[in-house]
C-alpha cells in the first residue's frame, strides 16, 4: 500500500457497539450513495460507484475483520473535472474500529488521497460530510443522507419543464461558483441553521417535501415557501405562497453541479409576469444574498439580513 503520510483521515466517536458501526460501514448505500452496483459487505467482492457523469470508481474489498476493520482498494477511477482523470486509482479506503468505555471510535483514512491531488480539497470536504454526518446518522438513527439513486426523468424534466413559467413569464437567473462541496451547499439551502446563516436569521425551516418554510425580514414582513422538490445533492424547488403580491405563485429552483473547486449553483426564480421595479430589485438582492451564501459555505460566516448589502 502507499504511504499514508499526509493522506486524508477523520475520526468519529459514537455511543454504539462495534458491531453496529461495522454493519453501518458495510451498508454503503445507506450512507454514501444509492448509485452502487455490487456487494459492499463481502470480502473480495467488487462494487462500482458513480455520481451523475462526474465521478466513477470501482472498489474491491481486500480486508474485512468483523467489528474491527474494512479496506477497499480503488481499482479504477474517473473524474470528469480533473486533469488527471484517474486520481484515486490504487488508493485505499480504510475503516478501523476500536472500543473504549462503551463507545466506538471509527478512524477513516483514504490512504493515498494526498494534498498534491487536484481533487484533494473537494474530496476532503465530501468525505468529511459522509463520515461525520451521514454515516454517524446511519449508526445512531438508522438513516443516513446518502446520495439518492439517479432519477432517469431528470433530463426529461430539464427539456420539458413541469410548468409554463419559464416559457411564458420572466425569470431571474444567477450562476456562481461556491468553493465548497455540493453536500455542504445543499445543507446551507435546506436546513434551518443553514438558511438562517445566509438569508435571514429569523427562519423556520424543515427539510422535507411539502413543508412550509417561513422567512421573516423585520417585524412587519415575511415570506413563506412550500418545498416542492428536494433531491440531495442536486436540486431544490420552492413555491412561494406568501410574500409581496408579485412573488406569490413564483417558483425558486436551486440546481447544484459538482466542480473541481467545489460547486456551481444555478438559480432561477421563475413565474414573474413582467419586468417590474420589484423584479429588478429582487434580482439585485438575490445577487447579494448569494454572495452571503458563498461566504457562509466557504468561510463559515455569511452576511444575512439585515447586513447582506454591506
Amino acid at each position: 500500500m502507499k504511504s499514508e503520510n499526509k493522506s486524508f483521515s477523520t475520526t468519529l466517536v459514537v455511543n454504539a457497539k462495534p458491531q453496529e458501526v461495522f454493519k453501518a460501514v458495510n451498508n454503503v448505500r445507506g450512507w454514501w450513495s444509492e448509485n452502487i452496483d455490487g456487494d459492499t459487505d463481502k470480502l473480495h467482492s467488487e462494487f462500482s460507484y458513480h455520481y451523475q457523469d462526474v465521478h466513477r470508481a470501482k472498489m474491491k474489498i481486500t480486508e474485512m475483520v468483523p467489528n474491527e476493520k474494512v479496506v477497499w482498494h480503488v481499482l479504477d477511477n474517473y473524474f470528469k473535472f480533473a486533469q488527471e482523470k484517474t486520481e484515486w486509482k490504487d488508493t485505499y479506503v480504510i475503516f478501523e474500529l476500536s472500543e473504549k468505555d462503551g463507545k466506538t471510535t471509527l478512524r477513516f483514512t483514504h490512504q493515498g488521497l494526498v494534498p498534491a491531488y487536484e481533487c484533494f480539497q473537494i474530496c476532503h470536504d465530501a468525505w468529511t460530510h459522509y463520515i461525520q454526518n451521514s454515516l454517524k446518522d446511519l449508526i445512531l438513527t438508522g438513516k443516513g443522507s446518502a446520495t439518492p439513486k439517479d432519477d432517469e426523468t431528470e433530463d426529461l424534466e430539464k427539456e420539458s419543464p413541469d410548468n409554463s413559467d419559464t416559457t411564458r413569464n420572466k425569470s431571474i437567473r444567477h450562476r456562481l461558483l461556491i468553493e465548497a462541496p455540493v453536500e455542504k451547499v445543499f445543507e446551507a439551502l435546506t436546513t434551518q441553521e443553514g438558511l438562517a446563516g445566509w438569508w435571514t436569521p429569523d427562519t423556520l425551516a424543515k427539510p422535507t417535501i411539502g413543508s412550509i418554510l417561513r422567512f421573516s425580514f423585520g417585524p412587519d414582513y415575511f415570506k413563506e415557501m412550500k418545498v416542492e422538490q428536494l433531491k440531495p445533492y442536486s436540486k431544490i424547488k420552492w413555491l412561494c405562497v406568501s410574500a409581496y403580491e408579485e412573488w406569490i405563485g413564483t417558483r425558486l429552483t436551486f440546481e447544484l453541479e459538482p466542480h473541481k473547486k467545489g460547486c456551481i449553483l444555478f438559480f432561477h426564480h421563475d413565474g414573474w409576469k413582467d419586468y417590474t421595479p420589484e423584479f429588478a430589485s429582487c434580482s439585485y438582492d438575490w445577487a447579494l444574498f448569494f454572495r452571503s451564501l458563498k461566504r457562509l459555505c466557504e468561510t463559515g460566516k455569511g452576511a444575512p439580513y439585515p447586513d447582506y448589502n454591506k
